[in-house]
């Protein structure tokens, strides 16, 4: 069964917030939203996060952009609570990945938390990699970047994957050449970068920063691009 973690500083109950979630087909825990660092999510492992912003709008933006910024946990989707009110004033470019009304019926419910659990990759076509824009198929070894196919070697594949499979964390190049090459390559740490430098012209311009470059150590995947 799924965890679902609630942000909210005025419900104890998922349901008091959203009256048509499917309480039966998730685990759920509740969380201070005001008290809510990234560091605490880790033990708790949630597959989606809902935000509370019925009450506190300014708050709930602050949190979930504080936890769309915190790559190295692997952030699960965001999901807003919003009244009408809310919904015209929320700031969506805080890393909101959707939002709901607090009146929503529950087929709407439903129908979102079961798209965000699958296009995050925690659903039951978990195989499927999806990580921000990019999603990566291993069953067939293909990848997209926004629906855009790319044409990568086998060795690119794997590597974009192993990062994938760790978003946010930083993975060094020899552990990158153990993995990828495995331990009877006897090329150097330098095969690493090559392959790196690829797969970026491959992504392209507007996507060549989700492989963020950690100077002296070695490289990690990004959900989305820091603001530069």
């Amino acid at each position: 069964m799924l965890t679902v973690l609630v942000l909210s500083d005025q419900v104890s109950e998922v349901t008091d917030l959203l009256p048509g979630f499917p309480a039966g087909a998730y685990r759920t825990e509740v969380m201070a939203l005001k008290e809510a660092e990234p560091g605490a999510l880790i033990p708790l492992h949630p597959d989606l996060v809902i935000v509370d912003a019925t009450g506190d709008l300014a708050a709930a933006e602050a949190t979930t952009r504080r936890l769309s910024l915190a790559w190295e946990i692997g952030l699960p989707p965001i999901l807003v609570v919003l009244d009408e009110d809310g919904a015209a004033r929320f700031g969506f470019d805080s890393g909101a990945d959707d939002f709901v009304l607090a009146g929503a019926p529950p087929a709407e419910v439903a129908t979102r938390l079961a798209l965000l659990v699958r296009r995050s990759g925690r659903g039951e076509d978990a195989a499927v990699l999806r990580v921000g824009d990019l999603t990566i198929n291993p069953e067939n070894y293909q990848v997209y970047v926004r629906g855009r196919p790319l044409d990568l070697t086998y060795k690119e594949f794997e590597l974009l994957r192993f990062l994938a499979q760790r978003p946010g964390r930083v993975c060094d190049r020899d552990l990158l050449l153990r993995e990828v090459w495995g331990y009877d390559y006897y090329g150097g740490t330098r095969t690493v970068d090559v392959h790196i430098r690829r797969l970026r012209a491959k992504l392209g311009v507007e996507h060549e920063a989700l492989i963020e470059t950690i100077r002296n150590v070695g490289y990690r995947l990004l959900p989305r691009p820091r603001e530069r």
